[in-house]
């Protein structure tokens, strides 16, 4: 993914993250490995509609897909856009000195 590609997901991952029932929800659908959309919707105190907004929005950042198992949606939570945030966090584990090394460098 090229640069800029990762910073437009990077900032889909954060947005759908900002909403602490988005949150909740991909925490859930992780710890159960699976769920449907109807499960999804009875475990929280939304409406529907409410409900698959915040699962499209999920989609949408590439955090959650779903399989149709007949009528049903099943939502899986995918992994590796959140590998996006943990890479970003870990501009903040580097020490000082790597920092101004990188400004540095990067100013020549």
């Amino acid at each position: 993914m090229d640069p800029a590609a990762r910073l437009a997901a990077l900032e889909d991952v954060m947005a759908a993250l900002a909403h602490p029932a988005r949150r909740q929800m991909l925490l859930t659908i992780h710890l159960r490995g699976e769920m449907t959309a109807g499960e999804i919707a009875g475990r929280f105190a939304h409406a529907w509609p409410t409900t698959t907004r915040h699962l499209r929005v999920l989609e949408h950042a590439g955090l959650v897909r779903f399989e149709r198992r007949g009528r049903r949606r099943v939502y899986h939570v995918q992994r590796a856009r959140l590998g996006l945030v943990g890479e970003w966090l870990g501009w903040f584990e580097r020490p000082a000195a790597a920092r101004l090394r990188l400004r540095t460098t990067s100013n020549r």
